[in-house]
């Protein structure tokens, strides 16, 4: 498997034009939000978050959302989120089937029920082949910042650092958490992924955004 990934990881950085671009987000209210679901009985990552807020931003940025194959490219209907998980055996990418209409709980549980299968060498053809798009976490490994291989045929990655706390002008502590677009210069010009990197950045900056729509007794029970 490690064989695999390694020649397949080489290929897609050789041949496709890898552009990249790089924004800071500050997640305070993330954080507090994370916070007062847990109290609530909702236990979310970070990671869920970012699934969620790179799904709605593909909503809006269909361009992102795209397939290269042979010399065409092609923009799928369906939002579906590979998510990087390590095993013992290598990397592996299972797929959160339409994430933009998954709420944070069912995201949630979508990830931890694949990462288990995933871990136990149980993951089935249909829940890690395909995906429109992956995210890429290792924050949780006190990474602050990288840049990750797209997985062909998709044309997008997102690399995701870890939290830390700089001080703003006025001096005060904020969270910060480093986040990298990898994506395919053939097929999404540099406004669009631009444009992707600020929607990403407005949602995981400002979290409640992200509650609005599908999730009302969420939103309810939290207060929004």
């Amino acid at each position: 498997m490690r064989r695999t990934i390694a020649k397949r990881l080489t290929e897609s950085k050789t041949t496709i034009p890898h552009a990249y671009g790089v924004t800071d987000c500050t997640i305070d209210k993330l954080i507090v939000l994370r916070k007062q679901l847990k109290e609530d009985g909702i236990k979310v990552s970070v990671n869920d978050f970012v699934i969620k807020a790179v799904a709605l931003a593909l909503q809006q940025c269909p361009q992102v959302n795209a397939l290269y194959k042979g010399e065409e490219v092609t923009y799928p209907v369906d939002i579906d989120i590979s998510v990087a998980v390590a095993t013992d055996a290598g990397l592996v990418t299972p797929i959160v089937k339409a994430a933009d209409a998954k709420g944070l709980e069912e995201i949630s549980a979508a990830i931890q029920d694949l990462a288990k299968k995933a871990r136990d060498g149980k993951l089935q053809p249909h829940e890690f082949q395909g995906g429109t798009f992956t995210v890429s976490n290792l924050g949780m490994y006190g990474v602050d910042e990288f840049s990750a291989i797209i997985n062909p045929p998709q044309c997008g990655i997102l690399a995701v650092g870890g939290s830390r706390t700089v001080l703003d002008d006025d001096r005060n502590p904020v969270t910060k958490m480093k986040i990298t677009l990898s994506y395919d210069g053939r097929a999404i010009d540099e406004e669009v992924a631009s444009e992707f990197l600020d929607v990403v950045r407005e949602m995981l900056e400002d979290p409640s955004v992200m509650l609005l729509g599908g999730q009302r007794g969420l939103r309810e029970k939290i207060g929004f």
